[in-house]
């Protein structure tokens, strides 16, 4: 049996440590509201302890020369030095100053080490993250694989950070330190090299591609059928919306990827069959078990976002010849959770005389926690990110016994290790992590994934289920990679040749990058570490014991896809398509988002270029807040045309009427819409699939499994409630259930559009016959939640945003919301719209997906760059930099950026000195 020493995440133990959580966080509320809230002197003083020092002199240990640090009115940091030790070592500290508490929880969750803060509630999640060994990784790739010189950065800025710590009491780092001590005699450890490098395994976890897609294919078999779910997954659709390349082949000579050739039509894989024949294909076999991994999945922390589908970005770059500066300019927003504070650090790094001892004149966005600038431009070029999708990512279903797993008919033995998490006011908990030549066991950490295969149906080539199979995982992200390497060459690079090579080692996460420059050139490439499998597509768990489902190896460089100049002018990644599978002929990804951001950002760009017109910096912002909906496109004209008897109804009808499918907050017909939309899916699909799919509270009437033939007074009906996370669970209402939907609305009749109704519906048999259920549904929905008059329904009022502090701010009562949190924000957009503020349409439209920064850059004239971070620079939660961006976010609106030395003066409202 899988040994699992820790608790398994079930049902009745997840309701036991809510309520620790909940016990815990309600101590550290009534101090919080004893100290804060009340305004005694306590918190009074332990709120201002915290704050940074902006302005005067501070010495710091090992600094050379002096650093300036000049802020302006939101807290943005610009660092000038002498040296590149010095400018990260400075870097090390400010970031200290500003988000540390934020910092230390983040190396928490990549050690697995968060009971070492919280306690019990999080021994689970501490057993699955040390399970996949992101610190180990980590440790091993600062010892194995970076460079000297990016080990030495490293060690500056973690030098840095333990300057800012020295001598000082963990209260007077962080307000939620103060809390923390009232039940946690917790103590601040060291900043390391390795801390830093974890965080990008972190975020390779939040961009992991098609993993959730994989489990949940393999758990729609326990209900629907191969044809169906093929139906549910169709293909991408190139011909509506075009991929990132739309020229250039490789060349099969040399092996490398020609920009400029025309292609030719292949079969578009190097892998002939697929994961659906064969042991451990398309079955049933692995239906409960995958979805008590998803269940796993879902305790992850909020800190690195709802775990599922709808994770995007937006980035695009126009080049000169169709912009009004006759300069390119180059956008981007990456959508992530919403996090308290950002994800993003906004923050310039300039070297005083750039040379070759001291090269960086950069300014951008980086992560606390992490030298360097992750998105944002130097002197000489600009890039921006966008998540490419690949699948980088598989399950393998393993027949393992007590001395290890089948491979080709023989065992071999696990690589096992003992990890121990402390545990905060309690025991210490021992786990052993067992790994397979594939990856590390993560059924262990499930008792319901101890049986899996138990109910397989699975070729008569698969061995004895005996007490079941594990599931093990194999992932880019848990082998030591270059991608450290990778951020300090994209700050210095100084053109295409230097920027793609600065690419070749961005491996993890796996990115679109965009990239533009002075002298007037925009670009574009695909790089990662993108696996080439020996067999299969990466669709659905494969057989661990049959080794022709190996990985061979990955996808050279040089054979990855990228553009220079393209004809068009311009090149839109929106986590489409990278290019067309018939023409590549290696396999990047079955599971490509579908397109409609890409294909709208497209349109709107040949709209306002069309008949000599050109793009101004204006422009590219009104484009990033463009919140147009595709699906109202294909399903509003329906629903005019539906013939409503009920008044009510009806009135809600009207609102449809004149619309111009825009998704405003104060807009009625939005909301009902979605409303509709939501109704439309619940009902034709939502009902359909399993519970593991299915939101928490989504509670429907099914006919027991053993039960065959119509349903009837003989079979009895059985009560079953979904058991995912809302903001995981299908259907979701992306883009992948545009294309689903898209055939189907042709339809008169399909079995999707056949219900059994209950109680409160009626049964439907026809498209129209559902979508007058939806309708009526919708308006009751909305009547419940906005009221029955519907002049006063606005989409602003459904769609709301709230900003939680990612420890403290999550559970509780509601006094946590007014000491920590911020909002909630009436917003505009939606699902898949360019304005990103996704929703989750099985469980319910709070935004759960936000353009996490927004970024317009004037290449060439960097002052007249613009942008916008979620929150603000600051991390304490009463400072004045704590959200201060985000009503000018809210309304799609940017700030100056300054960059040069001129304009940075000219903006500055602080002033430290560091001084040796």
């Amino acid at each position: 049996m899988p040994s699992n020493t820790t608790a398994p995440p079930g049902k009745k133990t997840a309701k036991k440590k809510g309520r620790r959580a909940r016990l815990l966080l309600l101590v550290l509320v009534l101090a919080l509201v004893a100290g804060i809230g009340f305004g005694g002197y306590w918190g009074v003083s332990t709120v201002r302890a915290s704050f940074p020092q902006t302005t005067g002199e501070i010495r710091l240990d090992r600094l050379s020369a002096d650093v300036e640090v000049k802020r302006d009115a939101n807290g943005i940091p610009q660092i000038y030095a002498d040296n590149e030790a010095d400018l990260f070592r400075a870097q090390g500290y400010v970031q200290a100053q500003d988000r540390f508490y934020e910092m230390d929880v983040r190396r928490h969750v990549t050690a697995g080490r968060l009971s070492e803060m919280f306690g019990e509630s999080q021994v689970d999640t501490d057993a699955f993250l040390r399970t996949l060994g992101w610190r180990r990784v980590a440790q091993e790739e600062y010892d194995k694989v970076l460079s000297p010189e990016t080990k030495k950065y490293l060690q500056a800025y973690a030098e840095g950070v333990n300057a800012y710590l020295k001598d000082r009491a963990p209260k007077d780092v962080s307000v939620e330190y103060a809390a923390l001590a009232l039940t946690n005699d917790y103590t601040i450890e060291p900043w390391t090299p390795v801390d830093s490098v974890a965080w990008l395994k972190a975020m390779a976890w939040d961009l992991r591609g098609n993993m959730q897609d994989e489990i949940d294919r393999s758990l729609m078999t326990s209900r629907l059928s191969a044809k169906q779910i093929k139906q549910l997954y169709p293909e991408y659709p190139y011909a509506l919306h075009q991929p990132i390349v739309d020229k250039g082949a490789v060349d099969e000579s040399t092996g490398t990827f020609d920009p400029k050739a025309d292609a030719t039509e292949g079969d578009g894989t190097t892998t002939g069959d697929t994961r659906g024949t064969g042991p451990g294909g398309s079955n049933g076999g692995v239906s409960s078990q995958l979805g008590a991994l998803s269940e796993v999945l879902d305790t992850v922390p909020a800190l690195l976002g709802p775990n599922g589908n709808g994770i995007g970005s937006n980035s695009w770059v126009v080049g000169p010849r169709l912009t009004t500066s006759g300069k390119p300019l180059l956008a981007n927003d990456p959508h992530l959770a919403p996090q308290l504070p950002s994800l993003w650090y906004q923050m310039g790094l300039h070297c005083r005389s750039v040379s070759e001892t001291c090269r960086y004149d950069v300014a951008g966005y980086t992560f606390s926690g992490m030298p360097g600038v992750i998105i944002g431009h130097n002197d000489k070029i600009a890039w921006g990110l966008t998540n490419l999708g690949a699948d980088v990512t598989d399950l393998y279903l393993e027949k393992i016994g007590p001395d290890g797993y089948l491979v080709d008919g023989k065992v071999k033995p696990f690589t096992s290790r003992e990890e121990t998490i402390k545990v905060a006011g309690g025991e210490d908990r021992k786990i052993t992590v067992r790994s397979t030549g594939h990856g590390p066991l993560v059924s262990d950490r499930s008792s319901e994934l101890e049986t899996v295969g138990q109910k397989a149906p699975v070729g008569n080539a698969a061995p004895d289920r005996g007490t079941g199979y594990g599931v093990s995982l194999q992932w880019t992200a848990l082998q030591p990679g270059h991608s450290m390497d990778a951020i300090f060459a994209l700050d210095r690079a100084k053109d295409f040749t230097t920027f793609r090579a600065a690419a070749k080692n961005f491996e993890v996460p796996s990115q679109n990058l965009i990239y533009a420059d002075t002298e007037g050139h925009i670009g574009y490439q695909s790089p990662g570490k993108i696996p080439q499998r020996s067999k299969g597509d990466g669709t659905l768990p494969a057989p661990g014991w049959d080794s022709s489902y190996k990985w061979k190896g990955y996808i050279p460089f040089e054979k990855l896809p990228y553009e220079y100049d393209p004809a068009r002018g311009y090149i839109v990644t929106a986590n489409q398509a990278v290019i067309d599978e018939k023409t590549y002929p290696d396999l990047l990804t079955k599971d490509w988002g579908y397109g409609s951001r890409s294909q709208r950002i497209n349109d709107l760009i040949e709209s306002k270029t069309k008949d000599g017109g050109k793009i101004s910096p204006d422009d590219m912002r009104t484009m990033q807040t463009d919140n147009r909906s595709e699906i109202a496109t294909l399903l509003n004209p329906l629903l005019l045309k539906i013939d409503i008897s009920d008044p009510s109804v009806r009135e809600a009808q009207k609102l449809l009427e004149g619309w111009d499918y825009t998704q405003e907050p104060d807009s009625a017909a939005a909301a009902y819409f979605n409303a509709v939309w939501r109704n439309v899916l619940k009902l034709a699909f939502g009902n359909k699939l399993p519970k593991e799919l299915r939101a928490e509270g989504d509670c429907i009437n099914v006919r027991p499994a053993e039960a065959t033939g119509p349903v009837d007074e003989q079979n009895k009906l059985v009560r079953e409630c979904g058991e995912r996370d809302p903001d995981s669970a299908q259907p979701d209402g992306g883009d992948r259930w545009y294309e689903v939907v898209r055939p189907l609305l042709k339809q008169e009749k399909s079995e999707w559009w056949v219900t059994p109704g209950n109680r409160l519906d009626a049964p439907t048999e026809t498209r129209d016959q559902l979508l007058a259920q939806a309708m009526k549904d919708a308006r009751w929905e909305l009547t419940a939640k906005l009221g029955k008059d519907v002049s006063t329904w606005s989409w602003g009022r459904l769609h709301q945003l709230t900003l939680k502090n990612q420890t403290l701010g999550t559970a509780g009562p509601g006094v946590v919301q007014k000491l920590l949190n911020r909002g909630p924000w009436n917003l505009g957009g939606g699902e898949a719209a360019v304005d990103a503020t996704g929703w989750n349409a099985a469980g319910g439209y709070d935004v759960i997906w936000v353009p996490s920064m927004r970024m317009v850059v004037n290449v060439g004239d960097w002052d007249k760059s613009r942008w916008v971070n979620l929150t603000g620079a600051s991390g304490h939660a009463f400072h004045s930099n704590y959200t201060d961006q985000t009503d000018t976010w809210a309304k799609g609106e940017l700030y100056d950026w300054v960059y040069s030395k001129a304009a940075v003066e000219a903006a500055v409202k602080d002033t430290l000195v560091l001084k040796p």
